[in-house]
């Protein structure tokens, strides 16, 4: 007796296994298209980062560090200058002159965001960052920065010379 309990209770597994199976075989297919089809993210998705610009094509980021200190992952690495009186690159006294950002390390927590004073940097829908070498994932200023608005040079050109030591904001 042991033996045809054995058998009947294999058999009544596979029967509900495969009535499973084809119950699901009757359900819509839910694959994304993608690469053929762009993915839809909402609003709140949180891709790779993208560095604002003003009206004016000018920086919003005046290098206050901020966003690398709020970073637990420490991914974020600035190195700042001053904006010189005949030629700006952001609003306030100085920009990043150097800013990347190493996503073999970025966990995409959206402090860096959430920590900047200007809202110089975003999330952005862009996610695609396979790669088999490590060193193209640091991605530096040029490539994090959003497109300039048509007709904006991005470097605010004067004719005379401008104080700037008097604030930042």
């Amino acid at each position: 007796m042991p033996k045809i309990n054995e058998i009947l209770s294999g058999a009544a597994a596979i029967a509900k296994g495969m009535s499973i199976t084809f119950g699901e075989m009757l359900n819509p297919v839910i694959t994304d298209d993608y690469p053929d089809a762009p993915p839809v993210f909402q609003e709140r998705y949180r891709g790779l980062h993208i560095l604002q610009r003003d009206d004016n094509g000018l920086e919003k980021c005046v290098a206050c560090f901020l966003c690398s200190a709020a970073c637990p992952a420490q991914c974020i690495y600035i190195e700042a200058a001053d904006n010189t009186g005949q030629l700006r690159i952001s609003g306030g006294e100085r920009y990043a002159e150097v800013y990347n950002i190493d996503y073999s390390r970025c966990i995409f927590c959206g402090y860096c965001v959430e920590a900047c004073p200007t809202d110089a940097i975003t999330h952005g829908h862009g996610f695609e960052l396979a790669s088999y070498n490590t060193s193209t994932l640091i991605y530096r200023k040029e490539k994090l920065l959003a497109a300039l608005p048509d007709g904006v040079s991005g470097q605010l050109k004067l004719d005379h010379a401008v104080s700037v030591s008097g604030g930042g904001h």
